[in-house]
C-alpha cells in the first residue's frame, strides 16, 4: 500500500485528505439521518392526533424531542402566542427555513470534493507525464531512462484513478444525502400543513386560546 501510495506522487496527499474528509462527514451525516428516521416518524402522528383534544400534551411531547428539527418547527408556531392563522403559517415557514441549513449541512463540501478530486488526478497525470519527458533521452532505450518512464506513467495513471474514485464516492454520498434532504423537506411541508389545518379548525371552534394559552388569574 505504501509503494502504491508513493507511486501516485505528491497529489496523493490532498487526495488522501479529501477521501478522509469525505468518509468522516459521510459517517456524521449517516448517523444524523439514521437517528432522524428512527425518532421522527412516530412523533408527528402522535402530536397531530393529540393536538385536537389536548394541545398542552402535544406541546409537552414536542419539548421532550427538541433535538428533532420537526419538533423545533412545531414549537416555534405553537408557542408564538395567540396567533392568527396567517401568523401561525408564517411562523411554521420561518422555522422550517431556519432548519434547512442543518439538513443541508456539508453538502457544499461534498460538491467541492466531487469537483476538485478529478482535477487533482489530472494534475497528477500532468506531473507524471512531465516526469516521463524529463527522463527521456534520444537514443536511450533502457537503464535509468526506462525506469523513469515507467515511474512517470505509473504516477500519471495512479493519481488519475485515485482522483476519479474519490470523486465517485463523494458524488454517491452527495446524491444520497441530497435525496434524504428532499424527502425531509417534503415531510416538513406535509406535517406543517396538517398542523396548520388542525390549528385553523381549533381556532374556528374557539378552542385554541383557552387550550394552549390558558387565561391568567387576576390578582
Amino acid at each position: 500500500m505504501g509503494n502504491w501510495f508513493a507511486a501516485g506522487g505528491i497529489v496523493m496527499w490532498p487526495l488522501l485528505l479529501c477521501s478522509l474528509l469525505t468518509l468522516a462527514i459521510a459517517v456524521e451525516r449517516g448517523w444524523f439521518w439514521l437517528r432522524l428516521g428512527r425518532q421522527q416518524p412516530g412523533l408527528v402522528p402522535q402530536v397531530l392526533s393529540t393536538f385536537s383534544q389536548h394541545p398542552q400534551r402535544a406541546i409537552a411531547k414536542l419539548k421532550q424531542q427538541q433535538q428533532l428539527p420537526i419538533a423545533r418547527i412545531f414549537l416555534a408556531a405553537l408557542t408564538l402566542g395567540d396567533a392568527t392563522p396567517e401568523e401561525f403559517r408564517l411562523a411554521l415557514e420561518s422555522a422550517a427555513q431556519a432548519e434547512l441549513p442543518l439538513l443541508k449541512r456539508f453538502q457544499t463540501l461534498f460538491e467541492t470534493v466531487v469537483g476538485i478530486a478529478p482535477l487533482l488526478g489530472l494534475l497528477g497525470t500532468v506531473l507524471g507525464l512531465m516526469r516521463v519527458f524529463s527522463t527521456l533521452r534520444l537514443g536511450e532505450t533502457g537503464g535509468p531512462a526506462a525506469s523513469g518512464v515507467t515511474a512517470g506513467v505509473g504516477e500519471a495513471l495512479t493519481s488519475t484513478a485515485v482522483g476519479l474514485v474519490v470523486a465517485l464516492v463523494a458524488l454517491l454520498f452527495a446524491n444520497l444525502f441530497q435525496g434524504l434532504y428532499r424527502r425531509q423537506r417534503a415531510f416538513i411541508q406535509e406535517a406543517g400543513g396538517k398542523l396548520e389545518i388542525l390549528y385553523r379548525r381549533a381556532q374556528r371552534q374557539g378552542a385554541v386560546s383557552t387550550a394552549i394559552y390558558p387565561p391568567r388569574s387576576r390578582p
